[in-house]
């Protein structure tokens, strides 16, 4: 806002220039450790570490793969249970590690159950998951989004609002969309070329290749993402930056023209002074002028 001044009439006159604008990226709130070390604990548990001992503790004791698969994709539900019970809302990794179970134990019952078929299926699988990264990007938040709240939030009702809010960043939505789109093209480019492999190589070959496939594009994808992430932070402090200098700047301008318009009519006011001061002096020897002619006329109008 602009200074007030004696002539505070004159400095209203001038445009006022805008607020510098917020933060492109508001600070995150304090993260509490123990809740995100807990938050993980439970959801690596019930998402990652459950599912795969109870698949292959059932696939020991004689159970089908179809009803291994059927039967460990419980835990992702007993996460989502968890977090309504503990955070008062449901967990979306939880449902995407769900419906990823589901989409493995529908595919590995379709068709032969060859060795080359199953590295097909497995195939098959990580091409959904991209196809599921793409269709969500017709959804009001993509699949990236709730990724990263995973990662980057302590799961508490402050730290979740904080991610929430930032969907309101334009370079934030741009950031997230552009990785939920790179990571669904990636892997339905992944999950193309171990098919073509399973047919062109080698079983004994794809069955040492394909995990090593799998885990290249996963690291690739994840640094790509660290580097890319951290680039768009940049540009959003970049932005934010500029857009206050910018302000500042007019800000400035304005203040100096207000400043300029105040002394132009301090001056004007000084040259009125001086005008009025000549004219009262003019007046006064006009009058001394008359006074001293006066004595003077009337001896001349004396009688000889």
């Amino acid at each position: 806002m602009l200074t007030q001044d004696t002539t505070t009439q004159s400095a209203s006159s001038a445009p006022e220039p805008q607020a510098p604008p917020i933060s492109d990226r508001p600070a995150a709130p304090a993260r509490s450790k123990s809740a995100a070390i807990l938050g993980w604990v439970v959801t690596l548990t019930l998402n990652v570490a459950a599912p795969i001992v109870t698949y292959n503790v059932l696939r020991d004791h004689g159970w089908s793969e179809f009803a291994a698969l059927l039967l460990s994709s419980a835990w992702p539900v007993v996460d989502g249970a968890v977090h309504i019970v503990w955070r008062r809302r449901l967990d979306e990794l939880a449902i995407v590690t769900l419906v990823f179970i589901v989409i493995t134990a529908v595919v590995s019952t379709v068709g032969a159950h060859s060795a080359r078929a199953l590295l097909i299926k497995d195939s098959a699988v990580t091409g959904l998951f991209g196809l599921l990264c793409l269709a969500t990007l017709l959804t009001p938040r993509p699949l990236m989004f709730y990724l990263g709240r995973k990662f980057a939030t302590d799961g508490t009702e402050e730290s979740t609002s904080w991610w929430n809010g930032l969907w309101n960043v334009d370079g934030f939505r741009k950031a997230m969309l552009t990785m939920t789109t790179v990571w669904g093209v990636a892997y339905c480019m992944e999950s193309a070329v171990r098919i073509v492999l399973s047919y062109t190589l080698r079983t004994d070959t794809m069955v040492v290749l394909s995990p090593v496939l799998i885990y290249a594009v996963l690291a690739s994808l994840g640094v790509w993402t660290g580097v890319y992430g951290k680039r768009s932070r940049r540009k959003g402090q970049a932005r934010a930056a500029a857009a206050a200098a910018a302000a500042a700047e007019a800000e400035a301008e304005a203040e100096a023209v207000a400043k300029a318009e105040v002394a132009a009519e301090a001056e004007a006011e000084t040259v009125a002074e001086a005008e009025t001061v000549a004219e009262a002096e003019a007046e006064a020897e006009t009058e001394a002028a008359a006074d001293e002619a006066t004595p003077a006329e009337a001896k001349a109008t004396e009688p000889a």
